[in-house]
């Protein structure tokens, strides 16, 4: 016998309750994830002052970020496993101890090498905290939240990077390496602790259906499954070309191509970085309504921003002159706050693509896209500024190259894409209507 079931516009069955307690309990996982970006970002600001620290050049420089995404990109497939076999506390409570681990031998280290050493660290802690925050709320609130919670995950980790920008910076200038690395370093150990006292996994009556966790049969199956979804593979290369060109530009390069390449000081350019971040947060907000409620204005969204920062940066890099007018460089920070929304929505096609015991696997395959993208980036502008003798105009000509690439999948398999979405959704209306009663 089945009847009629009534539900919230776009509940699905089974579906959690969110409210007040999954938001404190998000918020705990988030600022893991806030505490993760400044650490990742803080090379970002002392990019010029690594340098000199420890006498290296553009390719030798650009290898410390390189690191730390080889490692955050290598990790994530492994991270979104974990997550979906251990749960996120566990994952989460091992990432901050690496995190807090890696930037405080960042802020000792005497030597290149064991400064490599430590953001490797670091790249292995901030690995496990995305994904384990998108699967935290995957968990917590209801599927049709799950865009908006996206994006303000990512909106309050853009906060993190404004720390680093405003804060540590300062700090950086004002107390030295040491004693600022070494004091930001705490933040790790304060979001630990709140995790290790008051993080839930799941709320009550919402566990995990049971997984037999089988070795590599396990793993094998996990990958495989999550890869044959075209949403997961669109995802990916929505999150791989959206993502990288602000990535880049906040991670390392931004600050010397805007002091040396444009001859500002480092306060205007410290200004134009965290214009990126707070556009990044307004943008953020917005691209998180307008999904939520327009799935259609996904690709779109995804492809206008990618569109929008060709075009700024052709324009930029072709200006006549030596140097690009000031207002030209506050419209490519503007929209270069638009990439980290953009990479958020391949989430959106890889999430509703995956049943919830494969969501932590899902979110791994899609987070490398951007992170591998950003990686080989900063590794051919480094290589190309070494090699032109500081042509920044050539060396960022790499961005152009990888937006093609990315481009050309997405359009391939954004129709396979569609038609399998809409598949579910009609079995999903068919499910929610016809329940055992």
């Amino acid at each position: 016998m089945s009847g009629a079931t009534t539900r919230g516009a776009g509940t699905l069955p089974g579906d959690p309750p969110g409210g007040r307690r999954a938001l404190a309990v998000w918020g705990i996982g988030v600022s893991v994830y806030f505490v993760a970006v400044i650490f990742r970002t803080s090379l970002g600001v002392a990019g010029l002052d690594a340098a000199d620290r420890f006498d290296v050049g553009a390719s030798a420089l650009s290898t410390f970020s390189i690191l730390q995404l080889l490692v955050y990109a290598g990790m994530q497939i492994p991270v979104g496993l974990l997550v979906d076999r251990l749960g996120t506390k566990k994952v989460l409570s091992l990432g901050a101890v690496l995190f807090t681990l890696g930037q405080l031998g960042f802020a000792l280290s005497p030597s290149y090498g064991m400064a490599l050493a430590a953001r490797a660290l670091l790249g292995c802690g901030d690995a496990m905290t995305f994904i384990s925050v998108l699967r935290l709320g995957t968990r917590w609130f209801p599927a049709r939240r799950g865009p908006l919670v996206g994006q303000m995950a990512g909106l309050i980790g853009m906060a993190g990077n404004l720390v680093s920008t405003l804060v540590l910076a300062r700090l950086l200038h004002g107390v030295g390496w040491t004693a600022a690395f070494a004091g930001s370093s705490l933040a790790g150990v304060v979001v630990l602790v709140l995790v290790l006292l008051f993080l839930e996994d799941h709320p009550e009556g919402h566990e995990p259906r049971p997984v037999s966790h089988q070795g590599a049969a396990y793993v094998r199956r996990q990958i495989a499954a999550s890869w044959r979804e075209p949403g997961t593979r669109l995802g990916l290369w929505v999150h791989f070309t959206t993502q990288f060109p602000a990535m880049v530009f906040l991670l390392l390069w931004g600050m010397p191509f805007l002091v040396e390449a444009q001859g500002l000081s480092r306060a205007v350019a410290g200004e134009l970085l965290t214009l990126v971040v707070l556009a990044n947060m307004a943008v953020g907000l917005v691209y998180g309504q307008v999904v939520a409620r327009h799935h259609a204005a996904r690709l779109p969204l995804a492809l206008g921003t990618v569109g929008a920062t060709a075009l700024l940066w052709a324009v930029t890099l072709a200006w006549p002159g030596d140097r690009a007018p000031m207002w030209l460089l506050v419209v490519l920070c503007a929209v270069l706050g638009a990439c980290g929304p953009a990479s958020m929505i391949g989430f959106d096609f890889a999430r509703p693509a995956n049943p919830p015991e494969r969501q932590g696997t899902a979110s791994g395959i899609t987070n490398m896209g951007g992170f591998v993208a950003s990686m080989t980036t900063l590794f051919a502008i480094g290589v190309l500024l070494d090699a032109t003798g500081d042509d920044y105009t050539v060396a960022f000509s790499a961005v152009f190259v990888l937006q093609a690439l990315g481009l050309t999948q997405i359009l391939r398999l954004r129709g396979e894409a569609a038609r399998r979405e809409r598949e579910r959704l009609v079995a999903s209306r068919v499910e929610t209507v016809h329940v055992p009663a």
